[in-house]
């Protein structure tokens, strides 16, 4: 509306400009003579403009039939374009100069006129491998998906325009959250280009969200092939993939295979705990408690993590506790400074009575790096030996409010998981879990320890019956106990 009026605002100028400069040519005195063999030709300023610009258009219409004739004498001599391209010329430079309106205009954002100068263009020009793709992306800046995949179905048509139409439909149907068309659509743009970086990541996400893993350790040694991914995160990630693998092997009831699958996880990244547990339990299930110790202990020495304990514990479920503290020294010596290792320690020494050395295990933790179990360790220790109830009741109140610990943590979003998976369940991220403290004021499941609804118990059966507080009882029912050490 607004480009129309200004259209006719300045056709009203021209026209008065012109106006008044024929009214004051006419007001001029005086002319020109024009003296031709003998004839004179006398002419006023006004008759002289005219003229000027008669004699303008008659050179420019001199050249055009100039072209005209050139291009007819080629057809004559067997060019049998020559004439029809002099016609299209014109029509193309026009449709070439709408093709890069359009463009511009998408590249700022104005759909709408990206629109108006994509039709231009198509009509002037009949290239639809140009004007098809200009069309349906100024579509879905406009809204039109209709439009939009009408116009990347048209560019399936053509060999060259494939690729770009199998890629734009795979993107409106993930925007619609059709995933399984888009994993279809994701894998025959794979086939066209299977060096596309874009392609390899959103076939990659698809096929892990579907459990492909089969299919995903293909595409990500596509990745690697095509130099889009280190070869160092390669093997992580495919650790993570045949960990998956292995997983599902095993939901179908095929320990042997499952068994192998996990140990090619563990050999790809052996500081990927969840591998690392998988095949212990494929080595003890075997029989093999030497590859079973090895394969904890490595692990343990770069993450120690409570389910690697509970593991090794597994390739001995029958000894005592002494016989398992002695055991677990192959285990515990590999991070003796760590976290994970003193309460490790505490719990040994706390399941063979032994509380001192509970309490000489746990050392500065409690201070440094205070948990809600290591502060219940602490409770456990007190009890064992024989600590007023005030005093257990003290540091299980501390427990209640201290930071749960370390939790798999999406680096990503940040989202705390009670177990790990090799996608996010907030944000689909894939390998992004890390073990790690989450921060302040997060919300996470706690890491069980078993001592707690012993030590609860106790206390409800004291001589002078004292009542268990609330918010003891709850910490009782939600803490977990840890598998066995």
């Amino acid at each position: 509306m607004i480009l129309s009026l200004i259209k006719i605002l300045l056709f009203v100028v021209v026209v008065t400009a012109l106006t008044f400069g024929a009214t004051q040519l006419m007001d001029v005195s005086g002319g020109a003579t024009i003296a031709i063999a003998g004839l004179e030709i006398t002419l006023s300023p006004l008759q002289l403009a005219f003229g000027f610009v008669a004699l303008i258009v008659l050179v420019w219409l001199s050249l055009k039939l100039l072209k005209f004739l050139v291009a007819a004498f080629k057809f004559l001599n067997g060019d049998e374009t020559a004439i029809s391209r002099y016609f299209d010329r014109n029509r193309e430079k026009k449709g070439y100069e709408a093709l890069a309106e359009g463009m511009m205009a998408l590249a700022s954002g104005e759909g709408h006129l990206a629109m108006t100068k994509a039709q231009r263009a198509d009509k002037l020009l009949k290239q639809p491998r140009l004007t098809n793709l200009l069309t349906a992306q100024a579509a879905e800046m406009t809204g039109d998906t209709q439009k939009a995949e009408a116009a990347y179905k048209t560019l399936l048509e053509d060999d060259k325009t494939r690729f770009v139409g199998v890629r734009g439909i795979m993107k409106q149907k993930l925007a619609a959250g059709d995933t399984d068309t888009a994993l279809k659509l994701a894998e025959k743009a794979f086939a066209l280009k299977p060096k596309h970086a874009e392609t390899q990541d959103v076939l990659l996400k698809l096929q892990a969200d579907k459990s492909d893993w089969t299919g995903a350790r293909a595409t990500l040694g596509a990745k690697l092939k095509a130099g889009h991914l280190p070869r160092d995160v390669h093997k992580r990630r495919d650790a993570v993939l045949a960990l998956s693998e292995a997983k599902e092997i095993l939901d179908d009831g095929k320990s042997i295979e499952a068994r192998e699958a996990a140990i090619e996880a563990n050999r790809l990244s052996p500081d990927l705990i969840p591998a690392a547990v998988m095949a212990a339990r494929g080595y003890i299930e075997a029989g093999n408690a030497r590859y079973a110790t090895r394969v904890l202990t490595k692990t343990w020495a770069a993450t120690p993590h409570p389910d690697l304990a509970a593991a090794f514990a597994e390739i001995v479920p029958d000894e005592t506790p002494a016989a398992r503290l002695k055991r677990f020294k192959a285990l515990v010596k590999q991070a003796p400074d760590h976290p994970e290792t003193k309460m490790l320690l505490a719990e040994l020494h706390i399941a063979a009575e032994d509380f001192p050395a509970a309490k000489r295990a746990l050392g500065d933790l409690i201070d440094v790096d205070p948990s809600s179990r290591s502060l219940t360790l602490m409770a456990a220790t007190e009890r064992g030996q024989g600590a007023d109830d005030i005093v257990v009741r003290g540091w299980l109140a501390r427990a209640l409010t201290a930071p749960r610990g370390p939790q798999w943590v999406c680096d990503t979003c940040g989202h705390i998981h009670p177990a790990w998976a090799p996608t996010c369940d907030n944000c689909k991220s894939f390998d992004t879990l890390a073990w790690k403290t989450p921060p302040a004021g997060e919300v996470a499941m706690p890491s069980g320890v078993e001592m707690l609804p012993l030590i609860v118990g106790q206390i409800a059966d004291t001589s002078d019956e004292a009542e268990v507080t609330d918010a003891e009882v709850v910490d009782a029912e939600v803490v977990a106990p840890n598998d066995d050490k």
